[in-house]
Formats: C-alpha cells, structure tokens, sequence
C-alpha cells in the first residue's frame, strides 16, 4: 500500500485510545514507547493493546507498506538483521538501526517500519530503459557486482565516482550505492549525417579506436548511435551537397589525413567538387569557409585570374592567366579575378584599343613579330575582336573624333609636350602619345561663353541681369573641344597669342576659333547713369553707330548746378584691311567711360565761363561748342574724334537740364513761369485784335450779300412764276392725254381680254364635255363588261351546278339502282296498306284539330275504296 493510501485509512479508521485500548486491523501497526526503560516497541496486528500506566502511543495506527511487483521504496535508517534475517536489538531490547544508511527494499510481503526507519518519497514502479536508451550510473561508494557478458560471469569492482551506461531494454534494479546521473538517448544518424563525439576521457569507443582525452571524432554510419559513457556529442554535422555549380572551400585546422586519403598539413585550404564527392561532411579538423559558385565564361567573355594554382594545387603567387570562353571552372583558394568577367572587345571601324606592355614579349611570329618593352605603347585598330594576353594592359578604349568644319579639338602629344588645334572636317584618332588636352580660360571668358549672350541684343543689359532673364542651367563646357565665337555683324573682337607675342583682330561676321596658346581680349565697358566702370564684359567690340547716355553735374560763372542727361551717337571710323588701324580699336580698354569723361570734361569747362541765364537760353549751342568746337569760318563742327581708337561723337541730344540746387530750381521755375505769363498775354490781345477785324469784315460781307441774295431772289422768283404757268398748261394738256389715251387703251385691253375669255371658256367647255364623254363611255363599257363577265360566270355556275346534280342524281340512282327505287316508292303505301288492314280500317283521318283538312281528297278515298289496293 502506498504512503498516500495509508495515510488516508489513518484518517478514516482511527481506532479510540481514549480508553487505553487500541484495536489494531490486519496489516496495521503501532509504536508504543515504554516510559520506564525509554525503549520504543512495535506491535503488528490484528489484536487489541491495552496501554498500561507508562506506556505512551509514539506512532498511531499506521498500515503497512505494500510494494507490489516490479515496485521499490528506499527506508532510510534501516534495521540490522542476523543471517536469519530478524532484526538485531541492543541490550535494553531497542532495535539496532543503521543510522545514515539506507535500503532498497523489492516486492514482499507487507512489513511495518521499525522504530527510527523512515520511508523516502512514495513506492516506486521500477526504471524500464527502452531500446536505444541507456542510464548513466555513477558508483557513491566502493563494491563489487557480478555481470554477465557472453555467458561468462565476472565480478566487477566499482570505485567510488565511477561511471557507466545501463543500456537498454532491460529493467534497471536500483542500489543504494548507485545514483543515476541521467537517461541516455541514442542519437538518429540519418542520411548525410555525421554524429560529432569528444571523448571525455581517454577510452575505447564503440568501433574500438583507443581515443585520448579531448579528441573529437565523426561517427558516419547511419541509424542509431548511443554514446559511450566516456563520450560527449558536439553537434550532428549535416553533409554538403555538391553540384557542377557548387563546390566547398575549407581549410585545414591541424595536420591530418581527409576521407580521400589526402595529407592535409595545418592552415591548407581546398575544394571539394562533384569530381570528388557527390556530398561532404566536414572533418572535425575541417573548417568550411563557404561555398563557391562556379564561374562561367561564354563564347564573348574573358577574364583574368591571379595567382593561379600549379598541379600540385599550390596557388602561384604574383602568376596572371587569362581565361576565355566557353568555358567554367572554380575558383581555387588563393584564386581571385583581377577586375571580374569582362566581354571581349569588339572595335568598330571607328575604334581602337591603346595598348600597353607590362612585360618584355614577343609579338607575334615570323616576320611579323614585334619585341614590346615594359611601358611600350601601341594602339590596334577595328574592325576586330580582342583579348589582351597577361603581358598586356589595355589603357583606354578610344573612338574616332568626328569633327565638323567648325569644330575641332586640343590634342597634346606626351612626349613633346606639344599642343595643337585639329579642326574639321575629318574623324580624328588619336595616336598613341596623343592625348586630349583641356583648356583652360579666365572665369569671365568662361561665363561669357556660359552665357552666349548676343553682343548686339544685350549690349546694354548687366551680368547680373543676364542671369535672371536666362535661368535655364547649361552644361559645362567641354574643356578639350576648341573654343568657337561666333563675331555678330558689324563688331570685332582681338585675339592675343601669348606664345608668340601678338595679336589679331577679327571683324564680324566671322568665326573664332581659339589655337591651344590664343586667349580673348575682355572689355570692361562702364554702363548706367551715370557711368560706372566694369559693369558690362563683352569680348566683341561694337564698331557702330550707336548711343550712349551720361549723366553729369555742371555749374555755371554764378555757381548755378545744374545736372545734364546727355546722349550721344558714336561709332568707329576704322579700315578694316589696315591691321595698325585694327589694333588701335582695343587700345583704350573702356572706350565708353573714356569718351564719356572726356565730353563731361568740355562740357564742365564751357559752361563754367557762362552765366545760369545765358546757359539756360543757349544750352544746346553752348554744350555743341564745347564738345565739336569750330572750325576757321567759326561754325560747329559736325563729328568729335578720339585717335586713341578711331571713336567718332556725331551727335549729342541734350534730354534734360535740371538745376541741382533747390533755390535756382525755384528761380529757374518762377523765370519759366514769368515767360510763359508774358508770352501767354501778348498771344490774348493779338488774338483779340484779330477777332474785331475778322468780325467787322465779316458784317459787312455779310450785308453786302444780304443785298446781293435779295436782288437774286427776285430774279428768281420771276423766272419761278413763268416756269410754274407753263408747268400748269403742260400739266393740264399731258393729264388730258394722258386720260384719253389710259381710257382707250383700257377699253382695247377689256375687249381683247373678254374675246379671249370666251375663247378659253369655250376651249374648257368642248375639253370638259370630251371629257365626260370619255368617261361615260368607259364606264358605260366597263359595266358591259362586268355584266357580261357575270352573266358568264353565272350561267357557267348554272351549268356546272347542273351537271353535278345530274352526275350527283345519276350516280345515286345507280349506286341504289332501280329495284331499289322501286322498294322505296312502294313502301310509304304498302305501310299505310298494312297498317289499315292489321288495325281492320279500311281508311283513317288523324288531326290536332287545328290544321286545316282538305276533306275533298280524302273524301274520295273514304267514297272510293276501290280506289285502294285488294285486300286479302
């Protein structure tokens, strides 16, 4: 019985002890302690204890333990027992236990605890190992067992710490000198599995290799594997799988022999492909350092492979081998490509290859073969496809440069140093030492050209200007393309060339095309009002004609300021075949702000001889003076020229003369107004003076021809009378003629209208007439006709009709025939003859008394019965 179960029938069946008397059941037991000697006895029942004076209960009524077959239960403290097996007891009659120790105790009879035996943990079913498991047992102390191995017995000491497996299937009978450290499972080998093992301790293992303490080795078989007790699993290594695109890189972590019974020394690395396994677990001195994928080359591929492996499998280190297509292969450890897969080259017509040796080879063979020197160039030429060999590094695919007539390119040659313009039309390849050459310009030369302002359209608009009107970014110019301007109509523009120390000048319309040493000539011109420098860059020079406009201050001989708005007309009087007089344009930088001073200057000067009042009423011929100056005969010149630069004043427009000082404005303004009030006043009394003389002349004409109309008008009016009575007569004379002649005509229209209506009356009467007639006639003639048509049909019917009642009457006489004919006619009398005779009356009369009777006919049968047939 179990702990639980007793422990439950104690609650349950506790007998009284009030009383002193205990009944104990079957398979009961007590402790009861004896106050007097200290001892401590058991009493089993069944029987009934009663309890004397110094006897006390020290264990109430407990059940046995029951341990049942194939069960255990450990009791600590456990009694001493003679040969015979009973309990051992001391001098004072206690029982003798083994303190600390303990006992294991089987299936048996059921048995009570001794006073001081305990039970541990409840009974236990015993340890089935399955198969495949195993318990790892550890000796707690010193002994000896007997095993059986291949039907021999043999005694085994076990020292105390030792271990071993109890494998399986088998029942496991514990020992109190034997713990069980852990179950055992057998791990699954499956296939392309490896089971990985270190051995704790040096051992034997399963195979029977000797193995030292800390070695590690692979178990490859597959199934099931237990481990022996001195060994421990790292890990189940799963096995590779090769393919034609897929090998394994490792290396070597120690020196040893690998499954293909290859020496492997410590720090090696190599593949393994499909050639030599079509799977692979790695050894346990193996180290997987990837996967590598199979490279391949098609029939339009090539690469380069460094340090390439010799046959030993060795990398040879600083080696290049070039590989082309169709072809695959692996990568071998210490193998890398130089700059990956790479297509052949394919050159076109246009195109070619520059070539550069790396080492001392041979070209070629025969007679055509070429010795190259490291560092050697040569370029090859298309069409063709190519692949360089190792001695050769290709150093710039290039292309034929196609050049217009206006384009061209810098070309420097490497090893002169020497720079040079090639200009279309062509397509130019470069030769080997030839590369392009990048120019380089001043930043205000290359914002000009950025800008492609238009010298002519935007003379007069500032840089700053130009770039908010023009806010679409443009591309960088190409440094080695030649730098092009194209010179606007009617401007020049002066190239230098600092190489050689001189310098052209070129007249539009024309193009430039600037040489490696050539450089543009920027003018700095002043602009706004008043002029400022260096606010307008252009590289051409506009020849005219043309305006600028000042603004300056001038005070007169009584220091009157005043602020004049001058314009003036310019251009240069230049011959463009004198190369002297060309260069000469570009000498005065900013001709503008130069021209412009020097008129202010002359202005300044002549009007600081005048007064504020002269000026102001001669100011056009004043300022003209000043700046043409005159000639013998004292007149005004018509042109001012600058030599400098061939720069020639045509004209000056004076568009606004405003004092500076406020109190001459004022006195300026009140002069103004005094004029204009004098001038305005002298206009009104001519004005008037005119009018009276315009108005008395115009009275007098005017009764001059008040007379004149009158004297005309009755002229008129006599002459106007005369024509009236002669329109009366003519009118009365042509309305009587009118009259008659209207009435005649009328008279003649009416007639020959009524003769004419008659006619058509009479036309229409015989057509109508005709007419109805026809009409008459046809229908008379259609109902004839139809009558006819009728009367056919019903006289057709009529003879149809009879002929079928004639074959109708015939073929019924026929079908009844004649004999039949007769019966049927002799029936109706012979009947009534019958019918008399059977009823013995010679004749009979029947009526409803409301249908006439002809009482004649049948008077004559009833007067007249001979009239009848015989009677019998």
């Amino acid at each position: 019985m179990l702990t639980g179960e007793r422990k439950a029938d104690n609650r349950m069946d506790s007998p009284e002890t009030a009383s002193g008397v205990i009944r104990l059941k079957p398979q009961q037991y007590i402790h009861i302690l004896d106050t007097n000697t200290g001892v401590t006895r058991l009493e089993v029942g069944p029987q009934t204890i009663t309890l004397r004076d110094h006897d006390r209960l020290a264990l109430r009524p407990e059940s046995m333990i029951v341990v049942p077959p194939r069960y255990y239960c450990i009791i600590t403290n456990p009694v001493l027992r003679d040969e015979d097996g009973q309990p051992l007891a001391d001098q004072h009659g206690q029982i003798r236990l083994r303190y600390g120790d303990q006992e294991i105790r089987f299936a048996q009879d059921p048995f009570p605890l001794y006073p001081g035996e305990e039970l541990i943990g409840d009974v236990t079913r015993l340890h089935v190992v399955e198969t495949n498991q195993a318990l790892r047992l550890r000796a707690l102390r010193d002994f000896s067992e007997i095993q059986t191995l291949d039907t021999e017995e043999q005694t085994l000491d076990r020292r105390a710490g030792d271990e071993w497996l109890f494998e399986g299937p088998a029942t496991y009978i514990p020992r109190v000198d034997v713990e069980v450290v852990e179950t055992v499972k057998a791990k699954v080998i499956k296939p392309n599995q490896a089971l990985r093992l270190l051995a704790r301790q040096a051992c034997v293992d399963r195979q029977g290799h000797r193995r030292r303490a800390g070695e590690e080795w692979l178990v490859r078989e597959e199934g099931a594997y237990l481990p022996g007790v001195d060994e421990e699993v790292i890990d189940i290594i799963n096995a590779y799988v090769l393919t034609e695109r897929k090998a394994l890189h490792l290396r070597a972590k120690r020196t040893f022999q690998d499954v293909l019974g290859r020496q492997r020394r410590a720090g090696d690395e190599w593949l393994v492909t499909l050639a030599d396994a079509e799977i692979h677990i790695p050894d346990v001195y193996e180290e997987v350092v990837g996967e590598v994928q199979i490279t391949t080359l098609d029939d339009h591929e090539w690469c380069v492979v460094l340090n390439p492996i010799d046959e030993t499998g060795r990398p040879q280190l600083g080696l290049r081998e070039v590989r082309q297509g169709r072809t695959s292969f692996f990568l071998h450890p210490g193998e890398r490509l130089e700059a990956g897969i790479q297509y052949i080259y394919i050159l076109s017509e246009q195109e070619a290859l520059l070539l550069r040796a790396r080492e001392s080879f041979t070209e070629g063979t025969g007679a055509t073969a070429t010795i190259r020197q490291p560092g050697d160039l040569w370029m090859i030429t298309g069409p063709r496809d190519y692949i360089p060999p190792v001695e050769v590094e290709v150093v710039q695919k290039r292309q034929a440069i196609p050049l217009d007539k206006n384009e061209g390119i810098y070309v420097r040659d490497t090893q002169t140093g020497e720079l040079k313009l090639v200009n279309g039309p062509q397509a130019y390849m470069l030769s080997p030492y030839e590369e392009l050459w990048e120019k380089e310009l001043p930043p205000v030369v290359e914002g000009l050209l950025m800008q492609q302002r238009d010298p002519i359209a935007d003379r007069n608009v500032q840089d700053g200007d130009l770039l908010v009107t023009r806010k679409t970014p443009r591309p960088p110019r190409n440094k080695t393309r030649a730098v092009v301007f194209h010179v606007p109509q009617n401007s020049a523009v002066q190239i230098h060339d600092y190489k050689n120390r001189s310098a052209r000048t070129v007249f539009g319309p024309d193009l430039v095309m600037l040489d490696p040493d050539e450089a543009f000539t920027v003018l700095s011109l002043s602009g706004g009002k008043p002029k400022q420098p260096n606010l307008i860059k252009s590289l051409a020079l506009l020849l005219g004609p043309d305006f600028m406009t000042d603004i300056f201050i001038v005070e007169t001989s009584d220091h009157a300021r005043l602020q004049l708005q001058l314009s003036y007309n310019w251009y240069f009087d230049v011959n463009r075949h004198d190369e002297q007089a060309a260069v000469r344009l570009f000498q005065v930088p900013d001709f503008v702000g130069d021209a412009c001073k020097a008129i202010a200057s002359r202005v300044r000067g002549a009007v600081a001889g005048v007064k504020f009042d002269e000026f102001h009423r001669n100011s056009a011929r004043i300022i003209r003076t000043a700046v043409f100056g005159t000639d013998e005969e004292g007149r005004v010149r018509e042109e001012f020229r600058f030599r400098a630069n061939h720069l020639v004043i045509t004209n000056i427009d004076i568009q606004t003369v405003e004092p500076v000082d406020e109190e001459t404005l004022k006195s300026l303004q009140k002069s103004v107004q005094i004029a204009i009030q004098i001038t305005t006043d002298a206009q009104e009394a001519a004005a008037r003076h005119d009018a009276e003389r315009i108005e008395q002349e115009a009275k007098a004409r005017l009764e001059r021809q008040i007379i004149v109309d009158k004297s005309a008008a009755e002229g008129e009016r006599r002459q106007l009378l005369a024509f009236q009575a002669e329109n009366a007569a003519i009118e009365s004379t042509g309305q009587a003629t009118a009259e008659a002649r209207a009435k005649a005509e009328a008279a003649q229209i009416q007639g020959a209208l009524t003769v004419s209506l008659a006619q058509q009356e009479a036309e229409a009467a015989l057509i109508r007439s005709e007419a109805e007639l026809a009409q008459l006639r046809a229908r008379q003639e259609t109902e004839l006709a139809h009558q006819q048509a009728l009367m056919s049909l019903e006289i057709e019917k009529a003879q149809r009709l009879a002929q079928i009642q004639a074959d109708e009457f015939r073929q019924k006489v026929e079908a009844i025939g004649p004999d039949t004919l007769r019966a049927i006619a002799q029936a109706g009398p012979e009947l009534q003859v019958r019918l008399l005779q059977g009823l013995g009356l010679q004749s009979m009369l029947i009526t409803d008394g409301k249908s006439p009777i002809n009482l004649f006919s049948t008077a004559n049968g009833l007067v007249n019965p001979a009239s009848l047939p015989n009677q019998p």
